[in-house]
């Protein structure tokens, strides 16, 4: 097991030359069957990013270039007419797929937003009065420039509840930059990248996650943390009960990936900020996608509430 992930880690950072935490935290996505948005400015490195999980796994993939104009059904699918039956039938849209990259998703519109919420949550799609199962494993990575950039549009709350995590990749340090100007992986390494998984190993590793041990210690540890921003004064909007799991599935993808059975407080803190800072709403904050401020706020929540030793 641990040998598939280490490949499927060299195999990511073989295009993505930049930071190896956040390729961990993608993988973890992956093993926690979560969905992950990937937010900062152009250029970064965020769609090769997505790209390069794409190709390391060897399933089914597509790309959603979100625009202003693009419509719920260019996402989900429509019925449209069968000339030789005569009658309606369904055509799936770019939804039903293995690893989906909604590219700028914060470019559309928030009603076609919105289209992803029952796939992302339910992993089906229900159009034409019948209910379409999506493909397993099911992953959203959807990449959005900051809300400051022109031409993008807030997140509703409801959507960014399903993502597992918010994920920044920040610039890269010097020697890796370096590596990017001599390699130009977008153009040469990313198109010769061959998948190190199948599907059925994403799956295998999925049920690993899943039978990870979380004592009660750490389950109760969570729910303190959680009770803690219900109750803040700061924040207007508390961490859900869906994010209470959140953290716990985070935790244990990163149990995997350090290749334990069993939790320890420390995959719980390190998951804190990125799993739950998208979901909460502070007071002061401008708009709901600002999360400066609902991290300030989560940073001081774990650091008042005891872990368990």
């Amino acid at each position: 097991m641990q040998d598939s992930l280490n490949k499927l880690r060299e195999s990511i950072a073989s295009v993505y030359m930049g930071n190896a935490r956040v390729v961990d935290r993608l993988v973890a996505c992956l093993l926690a069957r979560g969905h992950v948005l990937v937010e900062d400015v152009p250029g970064v490195g965020k769609t090769v990013l997505a790209n390069a999980l794409a190709r390391s796994i060897h399933a089914d993939f597509t790309r959603i270039q979100c625009t202003p104009d693009l419509l719920p059904t260019d996402i989900t699918g429509a019925a449209v007419l069968n000339r030789q039956r005569d009658d309606f039938e369904f055509r799936k849209g770019p939804i039903f797929a293995n690893i989906v990259l909604a590219d700028e998703v914060n470019r559309t519109t928030p009603r076609t937003q919105s289209a992803m919420l029952e796939a992302m949550s339910e992993g089906q799609v229900s159009a034409e009065g019948a209910m379409h199962p999506l493909p397993e494993p099911f992953m959203v990575i959807a990449t959005q420039n900051p809300y400051e950039f022109e031409g993008t549009y807030f997140l509703p709350e409801n959507q960014l509840d399903r993502f597992l995590m918010r994920i920044s990749l920040g610039y890269p340090a010097p020697d890796d930059e370096v590596r990017i100007l001599d390699v130009q992986p977008a153009r040469t390494t990313l198109k010769s990248l061959d998948p190190v998984l199948t599907r059925e190993d994403v799956l295998a590793l999925q049920a690993t996650t899943d039978a990870v041990r979380l004592d009660r210690s750490l389950a109760d540890y969570i729910i303190a943390l959680a009770t803690a921003t219900r109750e803040d004064g700061d924040l207007r909007v508390g961490l859900s009960p869906r994010g209470s799991l959140a953290i716990a599935q985070a935790a244990r993808a990163t149990a995997v990936l350090a290749g334990r059975d069993h939790c320890i407080p420390e995959d719980v803190v390190e998951n804190v900020l990125p799993v739950c800072a998208h979901r909460v709403v502070s007071k002061t904050a401008m708009h709901e996608g600002d999360t400066i401020t609902a991290r300030r706020i989560m940073q001081r929540i774990l650091e008042t509430v005891p872990s368990p030793v």
